[in-house]
């Protein structure tokens, strides 16, 4: 069977890779990926980071596929993936050094955005890093014509999915006591956004 494949992860993986390298320094630090997709971030960061233990997930429909390339990678520091609807479920975890999340906002309802950030109170330790990329608005604009075609592509397969606006979403991780270090501009039209524990 093949492994999943995603083109954008693999269009976007090495700009990711460079500014994670800058916030995931801890030695040993531990990583709890939301919303893992194919997998592809997981192998590539876990390979370049060995310093780093990547904990996948994804709602547990999509786990068996994701584990496909979790597995054939066979690297120490990547174990296999965990189910986690951040909708429904609440992750048995102590608290971790790291917490990232790619192209999955969008994805999500509006209320599941909502549960994401609430469960950072929980999973992210005191001083943790949170970086999460995608594409946003601002303040209620499309930051160019593609992404505003975008949004419109998501709404039709699924009308609560759709580019969150950057207020709302920074409104919610002040919420769950995170403070937001950087806002990066990347590649294709996307975002980096990073934020840190601080209560």
């Amino acid at each position: 069977m093949s492994l999943p494949f995603s083109q954008s992860c693999e269009n976007n993986k090495e700009y990711i890779l460079t500014q994670l390298r800058r916030h995931f320094t801890k030695p040993f630090g531990r990583v709890l990926e939301i919303a893992s997709g194919t997998g592809q971030h997981a192998e590539y960061f876990a390979t370049h980071m060995p310093h780093l233990h990547w904990q996948s997930t994804d709602v547990p429909e999509n786990v068996d596929m994701l584990n496909l390339r979790l597995d054939a990678a066979r690297l120490s520091n990547l174990p296999s993936a965990r189910p986690f609807d951040v909708t429904q479920d609440k992750l048995s975890q102590s608290p971790l050094d790291y917490i990232f999340s790619a192209n999955s906002l969008h994805i999500m309802s509006a209320e599941a955005v909502t549960h994401f950030f609430r469960h950072m109170r929980y999973l992210l330790a005191n001083s943790g890093v949170l970086c999460v990329y995608g594409p946003f608005k601002y303040e209620g604009n499309f930051t160019t014509p593609s992404n505003a075609e975008f949004d419109l592509w998501l709404k039709a397969r699924n009308a609560e999915s759709g580019l969150r606006d950057f207020e709302k979403v920074h409104a919610l991780a002040e919420d769950a006591g995170l403070s937001l270090l950087e806002d990066n501009p990347m590649p294709a039209n996307n975002q980096l956004l990073v934020w840190t524990k601080t209560q």
